[in-house]
């Protein structure tokens, strides 16, 4: 018997501490509903489980993403539906305007309301927003926008959406209006066959142009618009010349000798870059045109008055032969011309392509959108499955750990009372002392 070393109660100490160590383990588990609560539990099944985390938690935000996406193909598919409505009106307009029962005055009203729908399907393009990014205006055309829809790099979708605006459609006029006053040399014959006064520049008849005085007569004509000959015929005839084509204006003559000058107001055309049915407005202040509602859609070229250029770089109106242009010089744009019967008929087949255009881009929506929902479906199965592999490595079985913490009590409750007998085996040396 020794009673400088207590073997058995070392050992018993030893179990004891073994056993307390794995019913604090398991009370952990049974607290956390984790198996792997830190490293050590398990290196390796930590690190695969970090992993299914990181996927899982990317598969749910895909989802997100997914379902984000089909709020905005859906924001530009309504703004579009109102498009197809637009275009359709216009087209019963054109079709309408396609008659002869028609008068002239009727087609001018007709025309007022093709020019406010063109200004109207400008203004869905312009204005048709996701998140504030525009959806409808060509932001998304060339380049498209893509969704990110797995958990990992590379896993995307992209659409494109074209520019649905009315100049991209073809429903607004290839020609853009100024109000202009030209001033010009007049050089007469030898006789004077025009006398001072006020005269109408307009379309001739039977072509060209002609120069009409207060009461009706044609007192010129000219082939070009350009250079003009009086209509008195003979020798001594007059001749002159405007520097540039008048069409439908004013021109007030007052000579003096066989040399005078004439002004005229009339309305010139520049064609149409890129500009929206509506009213612009020339900002000699900041060099830019502005819309009606008083946005800046183009910016001068610093180097030709005149000359409009738009955020992307494109030149949507070149008037540099207005010259220097006045504040507040007005420029117009209007829809599609249904002011007779072979510009309505034109009309038609113009709108007929607008139509299918839109059509166009509405189902390449729309089908994306179908596909987006699958994908959320099937982004929802593998998250299912990822967590149900996850938790198969990461958390504990409460069931099997619960046999666990009970065994463990028991052996600890054991091991506490065999420590205890084991402390008092030493205690038997001194009946040996007493003998």
């Amino acid at each position: 018997m020794r009673i400088n070393h207590n073997v058995a109660a070392l050992n018993a100490w030893r179990n004891l501490s073994q056993t307390n160590g794995l019913l604090n383990k398991s009370l952990e588990r049974l607290s956390s509903g984790l198996r792997i609560n830190r490293a050590a539990d398990d290196a390796a099944g930590l690190a695969i489980s970090e992993k299914m985390r990181a996927q899982i938690s990317g598969l749910q935000t895909a989802q997100r993403n997914a379902q984000d996406a089909i709020s905005l193909i859906q924001t530009a598919e309504g703004a579009l539906n109102e498009s197809h409505s637009i275009l359709q009106r216009m087209r019963e307009l054109a079709v309408q305007a396609a008659s002869d029962t028609n008068t002239a005055a009727d087609r001018a009203q007709i025309q007022k309301e093709i020019d406010q729908l063109a200004q109207e399907i400008g203004r869905i393009a312009r204005t048709t927003e996701f998140n504030t990014q525009k959806l409808l205006d060509g932001s998304f055309e060339q380049d498209g926008i893509t969704f990110q829809i797995g958990a990992n790099a590379g896993q995307n979708i992209s659409v494109k959406i074209g520019n649905m605006g009315g100049f991209s459609l073809g429903v607004v006029s290839d020609q853009v209006k100024a109000q202009a006053t030209v001033s010009a040399t007049v050089t007469t014959g030898t006789t004077q066959d025009i006398a001072d006064g006020t005269y109408t520049a307009r379309s001739g008849a039977s072509g060209g142009y002609e120069l009409v005085d207060t009461s009706g007569t044609v007192v010129a004509k000219s082939n070009d618009g350009k250079g003009w000959t009086s209509t008195a015929g003979g020798a001594d005839a007059d001749t002159f010349t405007f520097s540039v084509a008048v069409t439908n204006g004013t021109v007030t003559i007052a000579t003096s000798g066989t040399t005078t000058t004439a002004t005229a107001s009339t309305v010139v055309s520049f064609t149409n870059g890129g500009l929206e049915a509506g009213t612009y407005t020339y900002d000699a202040t900041a060099k830019v045109l502005k819309d009606s509602s008083g946005n800046v859609v183009a910016t001068e070229d610093p180097t030709t008055a005149g000359k409009f250029i738009d955020s992307k770089g494109n030149v949507v109106l070149d008037a540099s032969g207005l010259g220097t242009l006045s504040d507040g010089q007005v420029f117009t744009v209007s829809g599609l011309d249904v002011t007779s019967q072979a510009s309505a008929s034109s009309a038609i087949t113009a709108f007929d392509s607008a139509i299918e255009s839109v059509s166009g881009q509405r189902a390449d929506l729309g089908a994306i959108q179908n596909r987006l929902e699958h994908t959320i479906a099937n982004l929802g199965v593998a998250v299912e499955n990822l967590q149900a592999a996850e938790s198969r490595i990461r958390d504990v079985d409460m069931a099997l750990e619960m046999a666990n913490f009970t065994r463990n009590q028991i052996l600890l409750q054991s091991g506490t009372a065999m420590l205890a007998q084991a402390n008092a085996m030493p205690q038997a040396v001194l009946q040996l002392l007493q003998g």
